[in-house]
């Protein structure tokens, strides 16, 4: 059975090693340039995604098709981006999917954005507020090379002055103070709807848990930090990896409930 193939234009992960990939498109006439020598990417064009490439020194590449952390990971930045490890339990505790409508506050460089987005098309929607519209052009650029970009509304706004939008399913916060939010998110979110904060401290953590039990607008108030360790495989040498990606910030997550 034929795979899919490339097309001149498409965007492809060319794989060296689970350290070493690249995100190019697929243009005649361009290469690109490595320390393993030079890929002609117009040779991509008619292969099938998985296909392997070798550079003018022989060395093989794998053409592999871009997920969504490969655009999430590979995009321009110009600030932190969120990673694999809190993105996965953001999402989960979300509870969002295809047609979910999802406030989020602190774009960035649309990082979890495009996250979000994947999840919630092709009948959903993504508003997401920041204060700073170079964050915002930056982020406009890489979501449409994700291919998202229809799913998302980008708006120069501070979230804490307000919310726009009304029966949202989910609020999502990566920004300094998620705690002047909470009264907006309660007046925004459904019933049962998400409340979830990626916060970098824990005198941050302690304010916004304190502000959403203040007024018993939520409950199932929970908090938790995510730590990832690798496991370098080989044979009589299995091990867990020296490095690790420790922490990166404390998730804090709460559902709305409707008043007595």
């Amino acid at each position: 059975m034929l795979g899919e193939r490339i097309n001149e234009g498409d965007d492809v992960l060319l794989y060296l090693t689970s350290h070493k990939t690249y995100l190019v498109k697929v243009e005649r006439g361009k290469r690109l340039h490595t320390h393993k020598g030079y890929v002609n990417l117009e040779e991509l064009i008619g292969k099938q995604y998985g296909a392997q490439i070798l550079s003018n020194k022989g060395v093989e590449f794998y053409a592999l098709k871009p997920t969504p952390r490969d655009y999430a990971f590979k995009m321009q930045r110009k600030t932190q981006i969120n990673y694999p490890k809190d993105i996965g339990l953001i999402v989960i505790y979300s509870g969002i999917g295809p047609g979910s409508r999802v406030l989020e506050a602190g774009t960035g460089t649309g990082a979890l954005t495009s996250i979000l987005a994947h999840f919630v098309k092709p009948t959903g929607r993504v508003y997401s507020y920041d204060v700073r519209l170079d964050h915002l052009e930056v982020a406009k650029e890489n979501l449409s090379r994700a291919g998202v970009l229809e799913y998302v509304s980008l708006k120069n706004k501070d979230v804490t002055e307000g919310i726009d939008e009304k029966d949202i399913d989910a609020v999502i916060l990566d920004m300094p103070t998620p705690w002047l939010v909470v009264k907006h998110a309660y007046s925004s979110l459904k019933g049962s709807g998400a409340f979830i904060a990626f916060i970098p401290t824990i005198e941050q953590v302690i304010k916004t848990v304190e502000t959403l039990r203040e007024e018993n607008w939520f409950v199932d108030v929970e908090t938790f930090e995510t730590l990832l360790r690798g496991i370098q495989v080989a044979k009589d040498r299995t091990r867990p990896q020296t490095f690790m990606t420790g922490h990166t910030g404390y998730i804090v997550k709460a559902r709305k409930v409707l008043p007595k």
